[in-house]
């Protein structure tokens, strides 16, 4: 198989399909989202064969055991998969929304209109459900969609693919519109970031190395983050009952998820009382400490950070912790060391909530609240293709409006410019 060429075929059906998918009705599009959803329902056994053929493949390469947790499809996996779909097909559709609609003194009236981005490549790694979900993201917002998955996912995604082609049929939309790319061979990848002609934005989901791969290569506009070194700062004037709370949950809820705190700031005020609790919560849910000098002389036996723990995102059970003296050093350090995903204070006073919320530059910023509820599901949008940490379009949980763009749109009645 000539690689090239095969990316390119996929790119100029791609860009064909998109055009209709455009086009399509909101319920046009719901009717192949809930068809995909029975399509998974009836062939459920396909499925799970499918993917027990890519376990057993990944156990014979010694895949480590969180890949192979993230690779697995289990009849949960699968009902979770099918709910996305019909989830995902209630929600409110973005594409033609006309908002800001003003008359203008020449008696025109401009406003802006909702519009897919076009085709969308996407480029993931393991988990074979986030094929159902970016699918469904990109259909619903009425794109068109080329999904790399990773390799070890091959025969899974393929199965899933077969679905989704059943879907668009019976809604009567182009197979293309959805395209799992079929090839195992890296150079997919390469080809799939330079096809400027026909994609218009690539969104990388996987670990920290191909996403820094992806943007250092791509030709087209990418949606993305890097990695979450997310951060809770408790305030000198926090609720100590309410920093317990959140500082464990934050840590501890999952250890394997960009939205996971990786460094407890604490103002010194609080460390003595607070730190040493924290401490023996985390101990008994085996979270490695590594601490800063004053932070281990608070807890002896904490081990000490090093300077590169304070940018590391673990996605494991390990915390940095820094005592701090001052709000304006936890903003400083946040700012200096974050990755500008999510950060959080804890705090009772408003004046340095607010001083936090306007000097963090983060895509998510909190005040009282788990770093955790940085997701597209707890912020409403229903469902997400990815966290964005970039500046332009989208940035934080990427829903269906962030797979949209916006045009100006004039109304008029004969308008002439004099």
């Amino acid at each position: 198989m000539n690689i090239a060429d095969y990316m390119q075929k996929l790119g100029r059906d791609a860009r064909q399909a998109s055009r209709l998918v455009a086009a399509a009705t909101t319920a046009t599009k719901n009717k192949a989202l809930l068809a995909t959803a029975e399509a998974l329902n009836t062939q459920r056994e396909q499925l799970l064969e499918a993917n027990a053929l890519d376990m057993r493949a990944g156990a014979a390469k010694q895949l480590d055991s969180a890949l192979l947790d993230r690779l697995e499809l289990t009849p949960a996996r699968v009902e979770a998969m099918i709910e996305g779909l019909q989830q995902v097909a209630a929600l409110p559709d973005p594409v033609g929304a006309i908002t800001d609609m003003n008359y203008r003194p020449s008696g025109i009236q401009v406003g802006k209109m909702r519009v897919p981005l076009g085709v969308i490549g996407i480029i993931y790694e393991s988990r074979p459900n986030v094929t159902v979900e970016a699918a469904s993201l990109c259909l619903k917002s009425g794109n068109a969609a080329i999904l790399r998955g990773g390799s070890e996912a091959l025969h899974s995604n393929q199965a899933i693919a077969a679905c989704l082609k059943e879907g668009l049929k019976a809604a009567g939309l182009p197979t293309e519109a959805v395209q799992v790319v079929d090839t195992t061979d890296r150079e997919a990848v390469g080809q799939l970031i330079t096809l400027s002609e026909y994609v218009d934005v690539i969104v990388p989901r996987g670990g920290k190395g191909l996403i820094e791969r992806i943007s250092e290569e791509a030709r087209i506009p990418v949606i993305k983050h890097l990695d979450g070194v997310c951060h809770v700062y408790i305030d000198q004037q926090a609720d100590p009952d309410k920093a317990q709370a959140i500082a464990i949950n934050a840590k501890t809820h999952r250890y394997g998820t960009c939205n996971t705190m990786e460094t407890l700031l604490i103002h010194e005020n609080q460390a003595a009382s607070l730190l040493p609790l924290l401490a023996e919560a985390y101990a008994e849910k085996g979270v490695e400490l590594r601490g800063c000098s004053r932070s281990r002389l608070l807890v002896p036996g904490m081990q000490a950070a090093i300077d590169s723990d304070w940018s590391t995102e673990y996605l494991a059970p390990v915390l940095a912790v820094r005592v701090v003296d001052s709000l304006d050093a936890a903003i400083e350090h946040i700012n200096q060391y974050g990755s500008h995903h999510t950060d959080a204070i804890v705090t009772e006073n408003y004046t340095r909530a607010r001083r936090f919320l306007n000097e963090v530059d983060s895509s998510s910023v909190m005040i009282n609240a788990s770093t955790r509820f940085a997701d597209g599901f707890e912020y409403g949008l229903g469902a997400e293709i990815g966290i964005s940490t970039d500046k332009i379009h989208a940035r934080g949980p990427v829903g269906l409006e962030g797979l949209t763009s916006q045009k100006y749109v004039v109304f008029g009645d004969g308008h002439i410019r004099q």
